[in-house]
C-alpha cells in the first residue's frame, strides 16, 4: 500500500512537505518573528499548580503552525485570545455559532477557509467563533464555554469525536482547578481578562522546549524521528487491523459526561442561546466494522437531556458510497476539505433559522 506521501505526489504532481514542525518554524521565524506552534491545553493536566491557572488557548495573535496530513502544513492566524478566528469575530454584536470541541473543531491539518467554522461563516454569511483546540475532552470544552461564552451567542455547537472524547474527559478530571467548574458553578479564572500572562507562560515554556530542540544534535533528531515514525505506523496498525472493539469496547461515558453537558446546557439556556450536539464518526468504524455500544449511550444520554443531536455518521458518512474518502488519502487521520465541508453544511442544514 502507498504511503499518504506517494498517493499525494502521485495524484497532485506536488511534493509533500516533509519538514518537520520545527524546520519550518525556523524557516518562517525568518521572515516574521511573530510565529508560534499550537498549543494545546491537555499538556497542562499533570500540572495541578493552584498558583497557576489553567489556560483553555493557546499564544494570541500570532501565525500559528499546525498539522500536516495532507501534504501541507495548515497555518492559521490566532485571535486576540489565542483561538483559530479571524480576531474581528469577537466584535460583532451577535455571534451566530460558538462552537467547542477537539481538533476537528480547531480545524486540524487544513487551513481556512476549509475548517468547519470557516464553511459555517460562509454559509450563514454571519459571525462564527471557534474555540476548539486539539486534544480537549468535554471537561475542558465546558469550562471554556465557562470562560468565554456569553449572552451574544445565538447557536452553541458541542462537537463531540467519538474515539477519544470520553478518555479525555477521565484524564481532565483529574485536575483540581478543571474540576472546579464542576463543583462551584461561581468558580472562573477569569481568562479573558490575563492573556498577557497566559501569553507570557506559553512563550516560557515554547521557549525552554525549543532551546531543549536546538540542543539536540541532529544524529539524535534522526534516531528520535526513526523511532517516531515507527511508532506512528505502529499504532495506526493496531488502530486499523485490531480488533480492539470487539475484545475490549471502549469505555462507557462515566456519570460526569451526563452532569457536564447538563451543566452546558443550563448555561447556554441562561445565556439565551441553544445548544446542538455534533457527533463526528471515527476513520476506524469504516475500516472495520465494529459494534459502537458508546454511539447509542451518548445519544440516548443526548436526548434524555433534550438536546438537538446531528449525527454525522447517519447524515453525512453512511450516505457515501466510500466514506473512507473524507479521510485524507483514504488513510487514518482528520477529516480532509471535503469531509469538514461536508460536516458544515450539514450542521447549516440542520441549525439554520
Amino acid at each position: 500500500q502507498l504511503s499518504k506521501e506517494q498517493l499525494y505526489e502521485k495524484q497532485t504532481g506536488k511534493k509533500w512537505d516533509r519538514r518537520e514542525k520545527f524546520d519550518i518554524y525556523k524557516d518562517l521565524k525568518k521572515k516574521n518573528d511573530n510565529i508560534t506552534i499550537t498549543y494545546h491545553p491537555k499538556h497542562f493536566l499533570n500540572k495541578n499548580d493552584p498558583n497557576v491557572p489553567f489556560f483553555l488557548s493557546g499564544l494570541s495573535n500570532s501565525e500559528t503552525i499546525y498539522c500536516n496530513e495532507n501534504g501541507y502544513y495548515s497555518i492559521y492566524q490566532s485571535d486576540r485570545y489565542g483561538f483559530n478566528n479571524p480576531d474581528n469575530e469577537w466584535d460583532n454584536k451577535e455571534i451566530e455559532y460558538l462552537l467547542v470541541g477537539d481538533s476537528f473543531t480547531h480545524g486540524a491539518c487544513v487551513n481556512r477557509p476549509n475548517d468547519i467554522s470557516s464553511v459555517l461563516r460562509n454559509l450563514s454569511k454571519k459571525s462564527v467563533l471557534n474555540l476548539g483546540i486539539g486534544g480537549n475532552g468535554p471537561l475542558i470544552e465546558y469550562a471554556t464555554l465557562r470562560e468565554y461564552s456569553n449572552t451574544k451567542v445565538k447557536k452553541v455547537l458541542w462537537i463531540y469525536y467519538e474515539e477519544n472524547d470520553l478518555e479525555e474527559m477521565k484524564n481532565e478530571m483529574k485536575n483540581n482547578i478543571l474540576m472546579n467548574y464542576i463543583n462551584d458553578l461561581n468558580f472562573t479564572q477569569k481568562l479573558k481578562f490575563i492573556q498577557n500572562d497566559i501569553d507570557k507562560f506559553i512563550q516560557n515554556d515554547f521557549d525552554s522546549s525549543l532551546s531543549n530542540l536546538i540542543e539536540k544534535n541532529e544524529k539524535e533528531r534522526e534516531r528520535e524521528r526513526e523511532r517516531e515514525n515507527f511508532k506512528i505506523k505502529f499504532s495506526q496498525f493496531i488502530k486499523i487491523y485490531s480488533t480492539r472493539y470487539l475484545i475490549l469496547p471502549p469505555p462507557p461515558p462515566a456519570p460526569e459526561f451526563k452532569q457536564i453537558l447538563q451543566l452546558a446546557k443550563e448555561l447556554t439556556n441562561k445565556n439565551n442561546s441553544k445548544m446542538y450536539f455534533v457527533y463526528l464518526p471515527e476513520y476506524s468504524l469504516y475500516k472495520i466494522s465494529y459494534d459502537n455500544t458508546n454511539y447509542k449511550l451518548v445519544k440516548e444520554i443526548v436526548n434524555e437531556l433534550k438536546i438537538p443531536f446531528i449525527d454525522i455518521h447517519k447524515e453525512v458518512f453512511e450516505k457515501e458510497q466510500n466514506p473512507l474518502r473524507l479521510f485524507p488519502f483514504e488513510l487514518p487521520g482528520h477529516y480532509n476539505v471535503e469531509g469538514y465541508k461536508k460536516v458544515a453544511e450539514t450542521i447549516y442544514k440542520f441549525t439554520k433559522d
